[in-house]
C-alpha cells in the first residue's frame, strides 16, 4: 500500500471541532492547524508511516453529507498534514465520503476511508445508503483515481440486522466487488478491539486488510499478521483518549510491538 514489505501504521490526527459543528469555539483555523500538525509530526517522530486525518471533533456527526465549511477547514487542515511529507489520508465523518474525495484532491492526499462504501445499515446518526457508484463515478471524472478508497466493511457505531443474513466474508467480497481499494475492519466502536476471526473472514476478497480500531501494543503483533496496515487512534493519545494530543511515548510503545 505504500511500498513497505511489512503491515504500515497508520497514526490518527483527530481535528479539533471545526467551523460549524457544535463543539467550534471561534478563534479561526490557525489553532486547528496547530493542533494538526503538532499530532502529525508526533506521530511520524514515534514511527508512524502514514497519517489519516478524520473531523472526530465534529461530534454528533451529520449523516451522509457536511456542510461547505467542514470540507474548507478540513481541506486546510488536511494540507497542513500533507506538507509533513508521509502518506496521508483523509475521512469526514459521519459517510460524507464525496466531500472526503474533495478534500483528498484539494489537500494533495493519497487515500480516503470511506464508510457506508457498500451496503446500507443503521448508525447512530441514522440510516447510511452505500455510495460506492457515485463515489468512484466522482473520482474517475476528477481524474484522481490515484487517491485509494479503504471502505469499511462494517461501520463502527452502528446496526448491522439489514445485512444480517450476510456473514462478514459475504460483506467483504461485496465491498471489494464494488470496487474498494482495500478493506477496513473495525470494532463495535472507536476503540474497540478488532477480530483477528473477522480479518480470517475478509482475507478471501483478496484485497488489503486493514485493522481500523483497538489496536493496542498487546494485540497489535498478531493483528500485523494479517493486516496490510493498522489504523491506530485512541492508544496513541495521553491516556489513551482520543480527545487528548498524541502521546509520543505511546506511539513509540506500539510502533516496538509490531513486527519488522
Amino acid at each position: 500500500m505504500f511500498g513497505l514489505d511489512r503491515c504500515a501504521l497508520v497514526g490518527m490526527v483527530h481535528l479539533l471541532p471545526l467551523p460549524g459543528s457544535p463543539g467550534y469555539s471561534g478563534g479561526g483555523l490557525d489553532p486547528i492547524v496547530a493542533a494538526a500538525v503538532r499530532d502529525g509530526e508526533a506521530l511520524l517522530a514515534g514511527g508512524c508511516d502514514a497519517i489519516l486525518v478524520e473531523n472526530m471533533g465534529d461530534v454528533p456527526y451529520l449523516r451522509g453529507h457536511v456542510e461547505p465549511e467542514t470540507v474548507a477547514a478540513a481541506a486546510v487542515a488536511t494540507r497542513a498534514v500533507v506538507a509533513l511529507g508521509a502518506p496521508t489520508g483523509v475521512q469526514v465523518l459521519a459517510g460524507a465520503n464525496r466531500e472526503a474525495l474533495g478534500v483528498a484532491i484539494a489537500a494533495g492526499a493519497t487515500f480516503l476511508r470511506a464508510e457506508a462504501f457498500a451496503y446500507a445499515h443503521i448508525a447512530d446518526e441514522g440510516f447510511l445508503q452505500a455510495s460506492a457508484g457515485p463515489l468512484l463515478r466522482a473520482r474517475q471524472a476528477l481524474a484522481a483515481n490515484g487517491i485509494e478508497v479503504w471502505a469499511d466493511v462494517q461501520k463502527k457505531h452502528s446496526s448491522h440486522a439489514i445485512t444480517d443474513d450476510l456473514d462478514l466474508g459475504e460483506l467483504a467480497h461485496g465491498t471489494a466487488f464494488c470496487g474498494a481499494d482495500a478493506l477496513v475492519i473495525t470494532g463495535l466502536r472507536t476503540g474497540a478491539p478488532t477480530s483477528l476471526g473477522d480479518l480470517k473472514a475478509a482475507a478471501g476478497a483478496g484485497l488489503p486488510l486493514v485493522v481500523g480500531s483497538g489496536v493496542t501494543p498487546e494485540d497489535a503483533g498478531a493483528l500485523a499478521k494479517r493486516a496490510a496496515a493498522l489504523i491506530v487512534g485512541s492508544y496513541l493519545k495521553v491516556d489513551g483518549d482520543w480527545r487528548q494530543p498524541v502521546d509520543p511515548a505511546r506511539v513509540r510503545a506500539l510502533r516496538a510491538a509490531l513486527p519488522t
